[in-house]
């Protein structure tokens, strides 16, 4: 299959893309060139790179708007959780299939999951051709969560073609996965080479909970157990000693920004000038859409920089282009995919911006209207792997998605 996108804005200058396959075969000036589709950007929309989550738990928008205004530990223990357990596999695919319409509605085309019923959010990313990192959570507490039921499913689903996903070992987190769980989980990772996504010091409780078991701050406690990595992609690292980020910086770990939810359920601020200090690759994700209500990482753009400027007290603290590059090129670093900027060679998951919608006007800066005008309303299309996903804003079975995803929110309600 081929693409032959014509007339699109390309770092200020009018280009054609040529898609063979899955990946940017040329890119140049009045390409003439045969492809199976085409789309005719007129001058009229930009092209970007599509956009990379790197931490979400996705089907759980059909709990958004449920249990709001409440601290952490009471919005999980009390509200989350019990609810999370009734849920079945068919919930969690069409749970999934909603979030995946609305990430590509914003463009997004890659997300990292961490989320329960494997299987089904994997049918559901391939249905709707979203490329995933679909982690496969170890949780101490529940039989879906132990490494037998792991060791299982791996080898259940590691011989069959999942492109464009892949798996990921997904412990929940240091306060639900003990010690030894923890040292299988990476010698797992390390035996089948596969990224480890784990929630890290998200809360100042967290932290103290650490030192009063083991004596240790948690990425002190990690590197002791010879955890810690270049495959080791940490969600929210929110309360990190300098050591810590040293260590982290030696150990080429990832860390994900998660500002909205961060912010809704007062866990704290990400140190990203301490962490910009250093060599550590910083990506951006929302986290689960009960936490933030949106799955939208341009608005997640926009306020992670203005998070960072009044905290610092200082408008030059974070740039546009520095947070845009957190949400694609720096996502694909931590996510160890060949994509994340438009150069031949890369894989063809591109964005077309609308350069006619009104959050487009006056264009002076496309990167800097891109954060701070919030351009999810400016997607117009959206190609993943080299597949036309979303055209002119319509995506195939949008409706029956909606009308099957209500059924089972009422059966929650």
């Amino acid at each position: 299959m081929s693409l032959l996108i014509k007339k699109v804005i390309l770092n200020g200058k009018e280009r054609d893309i040529f898609i063979e396959g899955n990946k940017i075969k040329k890119i140049g000036e009045n390409l003439n060139l045969k492809a199976n589709e085409k789309i005719d950007g007129k001058g009229e929309k930009a092209v970007i790179p599509g956009l990379i989550n790197c931490h979400t738990h996705s089907a759980m928008i059909l709990f958004r708007g449920l249990a709001e205004d409440l601290p952490l530990k009471d919005w999980l223990e009390k509200e989350i959780w019990p609810k999370e357990s009734k849920l079945t596999e068919d919930d969690v695919y069409w749970g999934t299939k909603l979030a995946i319409l609305e990430m590509i509605k914003s463009g997004t085309t890659t997300f990292n999951e961490m989320y329960w019923f494997e299987e089904a959010q994997i049918q559901a990313a391939k249905e709707m051709g979203l490329r995933a990192k679909i982690g496969l959570v170890l949780l101490d507490f529940l039989p879906m969560g132990s490494k037998e039921h792991i060791e299982k499913l791996y080898k259940k689903l590691e011989p069959k073609h999942l492109e464009p996903i892949t798996l990921t070992i997904a412990p929940h987190a240091i306060y639900t996965v003990s010690k030894e769980n923890l040292i299988w989980a990476k010698n797992f990772a390390k035996r089948q080479k596969l990224l480890i996504h784990m929630h890290l010091s998200e809360t100042e409780n967290e932290v103290k909970e650490c030192q009063r078991k083991y004596k240790m701050r948690p990425v002190e406690f990690l590197e002791k157990i010879g955890f810690l990595n270049k495959n080791c992609v940490f969600a929210h690292s929110i309360w990190l000693s300098d050591k810590e980020i040293k260590i982290l910086e030696k150990r080429g770990c990832s860390l994900v920004y998660n500002p909205t939810s961060n912010m809704k359920l007062a866990s704290g601020v990400f140190p990203w000038v301490k962490i910009k200090e250093r060599k550590i690759n910083v990506c951006l994700g929302t986290d689960g859409p009960a936490s933030n209500n949106s799955l939208n990482l341009f608005s997640e753009m926009k306020i992670g920089a203005i998070l960072q400027k009044i905290e610092n007290k200082d408008p030059t603290v974070i740039s546009a282009r520095e947070i845009f590059q957190m949400a694609t090129k720096n996502g694909a670093k931590a996510l160890r995919i060949n994509a994340g900027e438009i150069k031949v060679g890369k894989l063809a998951d591109l964005v077309l911006i609308d350069l006619n919608k009104i959050e487009m006007f006056p264009n002076y800066d496309l990167i800097s209207n891109l954060v701070y005008s919030d351009a999810k309303n400016c997607v117009s299309d959206v190609i993943c792997n080299g597949k036309i996903l979303m055209r002119d804003g319509k995506i195939e079975k949008e409706e029956k998605i909606k009308k099957e995803a209500e059924k089972r929110i009422r059966k929650i309600l």
